[in-house]
């Protein structure tokens, strides 16, 4: 984490703050009766199986995204009402379903998740920046059914802790790396799902040469791993490019975000 951007050095304390105001809130104990109160609805759906049947039948795996400001951009979506985005996106044919947390800097909410979850049958991935075992369990307590870990975020002892964790508590978990040294990290995990993000987190710029550059080093493991290209879909072209390096895995969110009915975007897009 030696050269961690500074805007990710900011979320990343503002977490710990966080993590201790919620924690004295709510108590890991507490955390842990309520994932033992959850009825079988909130049971985990299986965000990786859901991936994977798409893919199975030849089809795009996307992971579709509600989300409501980036730090970047602002507010992206006024209208955000999350139950009705998530049964937009299932209508329009998504894999799963991924809800920012984060209130800070994304204006997330943990019931934003609940909300988008009860309204649909997808997996979805509480998508945040998870740095402390105190969060994996609040994620499965709100019913996620795969964290997201960035290595960027976490040293390698932290990155395989949490994994663990995770797992344990029948979550998946998409582990999203940007450049070539986090990609080796993330491969020493047994994970099916390695996200890589098209955004330079120093400069905020995005380009699709970043997966295309990082898939050789991924290519003798390729038949253990979906591989997730993340930011800089916005167009047909894109799709087709990424089709063509044979990634038929996506997580978009602000292109969707901007529609009125995100989901005819998705349906527009990919299928």
């Amino acid at each position: 984490m030696t050269d961690t951007p500074t805007v990710l050095k900011k979320i990343i304390a503002r977490k710990h703050q966080e993590i201790a105001m919620r924690s004295s809130r709510d108590s890991v104990a507490a955390l842990n009766a309520r994932i033992q109160g959850l009825d079988s609805s909130q049971n985990p759906r299986g965000f990786v199986a859901a991936m994977q049947a798409k893919l199975d039948a030849g089809l795009s795996a996307v992971i579709a995204e509600a989300k409501k400001a980036s730090p970047s951009k602002g507010v992206i979506r006024e209208n955000f009402i999350p139950a009705d985005i998530a049964k937009s996106y299932q209508q329009g044919g998504a894999a799963c379903l991924s809800v920012l947390t984060d209130a800070d800097f994304f204006q997330g909410h943990e019931d934003y998740l609940l909300q988008a979850r009860a309204a649909c049958s997808m997996p979805v991935i509480r998508k945040d920046f998870l740095v402390d075992e105190y969060q994996i369990t609040e994620a499965r307590s709100i019913g996620a059914d795969c964290v997201l870990l960035i290595v960027a975020a976490l040293n390698k002892t932290q990155l395989t802790d949490l994994n663990q964790q995770a797992l344990e508590l029948g979550m998946d978990v998409l582990v999203e790396v940007h450049d070539a040294r986090e990609l080796e990290v993330a491969m020493d995990l047994p994970n099916k799902l390695i996200g890589i993000n098209n955004r330079n987190l120093h400069t905020f710029e995005v380009s699709l040469q970043n997966t295309i550059d990082l898939l050789p080093r991924i290519a003798e493991d390729s038949s253990e791993r979906i591989v997730v290209t993340e930011s800089a879909i916005a167009l047909p072209a894109d799709v087709q490019l990424m089709r063509e390096h044979q990634v038929n895995a996506f997580l978009v969110g602000e292109t969707f975000m901007r529609c009125e009915q995100p989901g005819d975007k998705l349906a527009e897009l990919f299928f």
